[in-house]
């Protein structure tokens, strides 16, 4: 997969202790994909991550090739619903 983090992106990644291989694998095989509410031209999707007790992750992406990391968090509100 084409993939390119904004800055943005890569100081969350070190802020919140996540590893971009979870990022990379929740872009790969998502178990849920979101459209963006106010931008069309990204997408929200989310992965469980095991090595985190199976807490949520979710990346907003966009939708376009290379995709282009814009940020990502655990999400608290999806725990337990994937």
């Amino acid at each position: 997969m084409n993939l390119n983090y904004t800055e943005h992106a890569l100081r969350r990644l070190a802020k919140r202790q996540l590893e971009p291989a979870w990022v990379e694998r929740a872009l790969a095989s998502p178990a849920r994909i979101e459209p963006d509410e106010t931008d069309p031209s990204l997408e929200h999707r989310l992965a469980v991550v095991p090595e985190l007790a199976n807490r949520v992750l979710r990346v907003i992406v966009s939708k376009a090739e290379p995709k282009r990391v814009i940020t990502a968090h655990l999400d608290r509100k999806m725990k337990d619903k994937l």
